[in-house]
Parts: structure tokens; C-alpha cells; sequence
């Protein structure tokens, strides 16, 4: 029997990517149950992606491993959120199958620099290199190791002052496909914790999203929900997450239960 054609499986060799470079607005979800069964539901409900988070979520990179195939199995791409911009732990997620790095916590230019290094194989980058893994179908796909373009979408948080005084110098490095805010972090850090609606945070995202748009770049942010991404939107932003697995099934359930007994 032959192996399976090119095309099939959960790898989504850089299509993500390549809808964001289009202009094309995306919406997806934070998964941090460490549940391949929580990726699948949001994938079967719609979500152009999901995002594994292993800074604040719950599992490991078993939940990648098990993830990526379980959304994949929709078509959907999974991300990863790395716990740091190390070059090991970027290597293992994309060796899993991951479609993109995120990487939370930078400051520097050259940090963002450094990360998106780790996403390619040499003499672009320094990313390990090995075929026993399902990046590469198990050895049965060598064009991975070859590619001469970026494939993996490469996500860089500002969530930080230094990061975000940076944001125009991030958003112009090649690799960095998306500049990405983490809302609240970035709230603390402009001295207006959980003010999403004060002016200061608002003019910050304007920046993000100026910065993003001139280096023809996705602007990206987490939403509480789906009116809040519609609005993000509307600002400009093309790569957003609408909540995580945790805190909607934790909102429906409160609600219903409010429902029930009122």
C-alpha cells in the first residue's frame, strides 16, 4: 500500500501563513485544558485556528502532540505558545507539526530576531534538524528540510513597554508574520491594569496596529468574546483569538446556570 498522498494529514504547510500575507482576516481560540478533545471541539466549530498555550495553560507538549492531530483532523491549523523564545522549545513544537510559534515575553528586537531563527532550518536558521518526526512524516517527507521560504508562522507578543517602544522595528523583521498583543500584560505594564478602554491602552493599540499595517503585517489580540473580536476588527487587528477553551465553556455554563435558576 502506498503512503498517504502529500495533502492529507494535519500539517498545514505554511497556508496559514499565506492567508495572513493575503490580507485575511483570522479568528481562533486559546486551548489550555491540555484536552485533545477541547482543540477538536473549537476546530469543529469554526475557528480558522487554535492556539496550544503552554505558558498559562494547563499540559505539555503531550497536548501538542495530541492536539495538532485532533484540529488538524478539520483542517484546522494549530498553533503553539511557547513558554519561552528558546531554541529547544521551539523546535519540539514545530517537530510535533505546529503551524506557528508564538513567543510571549520579548523586549528586543534582536530577541524576536533570535526566535524566528529557531523556526528555520540552516543556513537560514538554526532550528535542529531531524526527519523522525511528524513535521516531516516521519521521515517520508524530506521537502520540509528543503523549503527555501518560511512556512511556520512566526508570532511575536508585545505585551511589555520595551516590546511595544520596539513594535515598529519587530513588525519590519522578516519571519515576524504577526505582532501580537497580550491584553492584559500590557495593560499592567502601561500602569492601567485592566483598563482596556482607558486612552492609553487604546492609543497603544493603535500603534501596534499602525506598526503591523505598514510593514504589511497582521495585527493580532485576545478577545473576551465574539462582539469584543468583532470590534478588534474593526481597529484593524486580522489575527484574533476569541477567549480559550476554559473561559467560554466557564461563561456558558455560568450563564445557563443563572438562567436556570432566575
Amino acid at each position: 500500500m502506498s503512503p498517504a498522498p502529500l495533502n492529507a494529514g494535519p500539517l498545514d504547510a505554511g497556508q496559514l501563513r499565506r492567508r495572513l500575507s493575503e490580507g485575511e482576516v483570522t479568528v481562533g481560540t486559546f486551548v489550555g485544558m491540555s484536552s485533545a478533545t477541547a482543540a477538536e471541539v473549537c476546530a469543529a466549530s469554526g475557528a480558522d485556528w487554535v492556539l496550544i498555550d503552554l505558558e498559562h495553560g494547563s499540559g505539555g507538549e503531550d497536548a501538542v502532540r495530541d492536539g495538532v492531530v485532533a484540529a488538524g483532523s478539520y483542517g484546522v491549523p494549530t498553533i503553539v505558545r511557547v513558554e519561552s523564545g528558546d531554541r529547544i522549545r521551539i523546535g519540539r513544537v514545530l517537530d510535533q507539526g505546529a503551524a506557528g510559534i508564538m513567543v510571549p515575553r520579548l523586549t528586543t528586537v534582536d530577541q524576536a530576531a533570535e526566535s524566528v531563527r529557531h523556526m528555520l532550518y540552516p543556513p537560514h536558521g538554526d532550528r535542529g534538524v531531524a526527519t523522525y518526526n511528524r513535521s516531516c512524516r516521519w521521515g517520508m517527507d524530506r521537502r520540509p528540510l528543503t523549503e527555501p521560504g518560511q512556512e511556520s508562522l512566526g508570532i511575536i507578543q508585545i505585551e511589555t513597554l520595551e516590546a511595544l517602544a520596539s513594535v515598529e522595528d519587530i513588525a519590519a523583521q522578516d519571519g515576524v508574520d504577526v505582532v501580537f498583543v497580550g491584553p492584559l500584560d500590557l495593560s499592567y505594564a502601561l500602569g492601567v491594569p485592566l483598563q482596556l478602554d482607558s486612552s492609553v491602552f487604546q492609543e497603544a493599540l493603535q500603534r501596534v496596529v499602525s506598526a503591523a499595517q505598514r510593514h504589511n503585517k497582521a495585527a493580532g489580540i485576545l478577545a473576551v468574546d465574539g462582539p469584543g473580536a468583532a470590534k478588534y476588527v474593526r481597529q484593524g487587528f486580522r489575527f484574533v483569538a476569541i477567549g480559550s477553551d476554559s473561559t467560554i465553556m466557564a461563561a456558558a455554563f455560568r450563564d445557563a446556570f443563572d438562567a436556570a435558576r432566575n
